[in-house]
C-alpha cells in the first residue's frame, strides 16, 4: 500500500481520486471550523501553527505516521535558508530514538541534499524504506533549460556522469515525494520558487507556518 515501483527505484502512490480527498479534505474542515475547500489546489495543504509550538516535530512525526497509515516512504523538506535546514537536520538526530521507541524501529534514513553527494539522491530513489531529504530552496530553485547558460543552474537540474547522465531531479520526481514546506511564507511565494517546488512532482505538498501569505486547504 502506497508504493509503486518506477523506472529508476521506487514512489509514493495514491489509490484515492481527487474526489476522495477532497471529500476527506472537508470533513476535516468542518472538525475544526475551518473555510471550506472547493478544490485541493493542487494537493497543497496549511498547517497552521504559531510560532514556538513545535512545527518541527509535528512535521517528523507525521512522517512516520503517513508511512504507518498509509505506506509512503519518500518525503522532501524545503526549507528557506541554511541555518533551518540544520536545525532540521538536528531535530531528526535528537528525536531518532525517540520516534524508533513509538513506531517500533521502523528503518528511516535522513539526509541533507549535497551536490557533491549524488549517491545519496541515488539510495533515496531506490530505498524501500522511509527517506528524509532536507534541502535548501536555493540548491534547486535555478532550472537547467538552455545547455549555453549550464553554469547558471543547479547541479540538480544537470545531467550527471554519477548518475548514468540522469539529472538527481529526475531521480526525485520519479519518487513522487510528499513535500514538506517549512517557511512557506519564506520559500515558496516567487514565480520561481513556485516552479521549483512544482519541479519535485510532488505527491501533495504540506505547508507548515505560523503567517501564511498563500493560503491553500486549511488542514
Amino acid at each position: 500500500m502506497g508504493v509503486v515501483y518506477t523506472n529508476t527505484g521506487i514512489g509514493n502512490s495514491l489509490d484515492l481520486t481527487y474526489d476522495d480527498v477532497l471529500e476527506n479534505v472537508q470533513n476535516i474542515q468542518m472538525r475544526n471550523n475551518l473555510k471550506r475547500s472547493e478544490n485541493l489546489a493542487g494537493m497543497n495543504f496549511t498547517v497552521e501553527m504559531e510560532t514556538g509550538t513545535g512545527k518541527t516535530y509535528v512535521y517528523l512525526k507525521s512522517i512516520y505516521e503517513l508511512n504507518k497509515k498509509y505506506g509512503f516512504t519518500k518525503f522532501v523538506i524545503v526549507v528557506p535558508s541554511v541555518a533551518i535546514r540544520e536545525g532540521v537536520y538536528k531535530t531528526l538526530q535528537i528525536t531518532k530514538e525517540h520516534f524508533n521507541s513509538i513506531f517500533s524501529n521502523e528503518p528511516a534514513n535522513y539526509f541533507v541534499y549535497d551536490s557533491n553527494k549524488l549517491d545519496q539522491v541515488r539510495s533515496f530513489a531506490t530505498s524501500n524504506t522511509i527517506e528524509i531529504m532536507i534541502i535548501n530552496i536555493d540548491a534547486f530553485r535555478k532550472s537547467f533549460d538552455d545547455p549555453t547558460k549550464e553554469n547558471q543552474s543547479n547541479i540538480i537540474h544537470r545531467p550527471q556522469d554519477k548518475l548514468n547522465g540522469q539529472k538527481p531531479i529526475d531521480l526525485i520526481k520519479e519518487t513522487n515525494p510528499i513535500v514538506i514546506i517549512d517557511e512557506p511564507q519564506s520559500v515558496g511565494t516567487t514565480d520561481k520558487s513556485k516552479e521549483a517546488i512544482k519541479s519535485l512532482n510532488p505527491l501533495c505538498t504540506l505547508r507548515y507556518c505560523a503567517t501564511h501569505v498563500d493560503e491553500y486547504n486549511g488542514v
